[in-house]
């Protein structure tokens, strides 16, 4: 496991990358499922990295609790390498309920998350509507919880939602979020 930190070529402002991908829920998605949304949280995550298993329950927790708000997790490691990545187990986590985002894509060429610039998993993107476009917002970790046996003292991110769903100035400093490194197929 290589433990990395989030930096992305995404700068405040900067429209979501779109994206055509397939549901573990089934069918096919791309940015624009997703217009009728006040904000877009899209995160890079995967099933078997610890840093991203400890963040499902808050990312259950947000794609719950706000209704402006859809969270797409995208899941973009080789799952050749790493079977448990694979769309069938995507599927299986999905239809047992442990996984309830908005949406949870799988993003076999890894084209994404390249677009995207993501590094880990991990890796945190929340945008805000803007008329016909998604704008990132800020791209910083999910809480404060910097290591998967740690609780979180401070949610960020659900403070950073709420204050772009309110239209009002996001009160945290974004700060890199810290993973495993997305398992690219061509390493």
């Amino acid at each position: 496991m290589v433990l990395l930190e989030s930096d992305s070529e995404l700068s405040a402002g900067d429209e979501a990358p779109d994206f055509e991908l397939p549901a573990a829920g089934g069918g096919t998605y791309t940015l624009a499922e997703f217009a009728d949304y006040d904000a877009l949280l899209v995160v890079f995550t995967c099933n078997h990295c610890p840093y991203a298993e400890a963040k499902v329950d808050e990312l259950n927790h947000l794609a719950g609790a706000y209704d402006g708000l859809a969270v797409v997790g995208i899941n973009p490691n080789d799952a050749d390498a790493y079977p448990d990545d694979s769309i069938e187990r995507m599927k299986e986590r999905v239809a047992a309920g442990e996984i309830r985002y908005t949406a949870y894509l799988r993003d076999e060429s890894q084209a994404v998350a390249k677009r995207y610039g993501a590094v880990c998993t991990p890796d945190p993107f929340l945008f805000e509507g803007d008329d016909d476009a998604f704008r990132l917002a800020f791209h910083s970790r999910v809480d404060d919880a910097m290591s998967p046996d740690e609780e979180p003292q401070r949610y960020e991110m659900r403070e950073a939602v709420e204050a772009v769903l309110a239209g009002e100035e996001i009160p945290v400093a974004a700060t890199p979020s810290r993973g495993c490194s997305i398992k690219w197929s061509d390493e």
